[in-house]
């Protein structure tokens, strides 16, 4: 587990993005996660709804059936889920500026819905949801063992989540640490990042099932060359980019020089990228 020197909380998190909100919508758009290239010929806005149709296909959902989005976002994939899939997302993330975007891009969508809330913190009942989703949230969590527990309780018996987290290589070297990946958690809020046998664990502890891992790093890191030259072109085009980026005030302008790093983690093989889904079992030991 990768950890940085000064662990976030969840309020550090949400500052975070409400802080960056505008820059994350201008960059990345209403999909605040990696793309997916299959064929290397997908446009950006078709590799991230590809990563979001990747791990929703694996969660073999029904018409009708509950959803919860951990880490929703912009609430991109839960308008995805609900439209093509016909479910009912609830949506959970800790920015304030997120989960209005979220309501507002939702108008007229009666089947989403979207809680501000720390995942850690959530007051679902047990046994809530048919299946979970969750993209790229697990970083931004202190108590990773607490995060698969509450997927495990909230799941109804048979339930099936699936999930993308960004992973640490499980033989990144002493410089790749101090100088990649260490820094990126820092930099980007997150207060440890796990690698994929560790998250197995973390599976197999709460009572869930593994039914599926992949490792997809090749397949996403042009998400980071992308978004560094869009980043790049606002601050040579626009005022208000270069001001923030100036401005000592601004805690989370540091993140634009970790974009740069973690399109270095990944072209050295220091960071990874896992697609894992999951099952809770049909019979608990309650219902013996």
């Amino acid at each position: 587990m990768i950890v940085p020197h000064r662990v976030p909380d969840a309020a550090g998190v949400a500052r975070h993005y409400d802080e960056l909100d505008s820059f994350y919508r201008d960059v990345w758009g209403e999909h605040l996660h990696h793309g997916y290239w299959q064929t290397r010929r997908e446009s950006p806005a078709d590799a991230v709804e590809r990563l979001a149709r990747t791990l929703a296909d694996d969660l073999n959902l029904r018409s009708g059936d509950r959803v919860c989005d951990v880490g929703c976002g912009y609430g991109g994939t839960s308008r995805l889920l609900a439209r093509e899939y016909d479910v009912a997302v609830t949506g959970v993330t800790v920015s304030s500026n997120q989960r209005q975007y979220a309501l507002e891009a939702s108008e007229g969508l009666d089947s989403v819905d979207f809680k501000l809330c720390n995942w850690l913190e959530n007051d679902f009942p047990d046994n809530s949801f048919e299946a979970l989703i969750s993209i790229e949230c697990l970083s931004h969590i202190d108590d990773k063992p607490r995060f698969f527990q509450e997927v495990a309780r909230v799941l109804k018996p048979g339930g099936r989540a699936a999930m993308a987290v960004w992973l640490a290589a499980p033989d990144a070297g002493r410089l790749s640490t101090e100088y990649l990946l260490r820094p990126i958690c820092e930099e980007g809020r997150l207060p440890g990042m796990a690698t994929a046998p560790e998250v197995v664990s973390l599976i197999s502890d709460a009572g869930l099932k593994l039914e599926r891992e992949t490792e997809i790093g090749r397949n996403v890191r042009k998400t980071w060359r992308i978004c560094a030259r869009r980043l790049a072109w606002k601050v040579c085009t626009q005022g208000r980019y270069r001001a923030v980026l100036l401005d000592r005030s601004q805690t989370n302008r540091i993140f634009a020089l970790t974009l740069f790093r973690i399109l270095a983690a990944y072209q050295t093989g220091a960071m990874q990228y896992g697609l894992f889904t999951m099952s809770k079992p049909a019979t608990t030991e309650d219902d013996l």
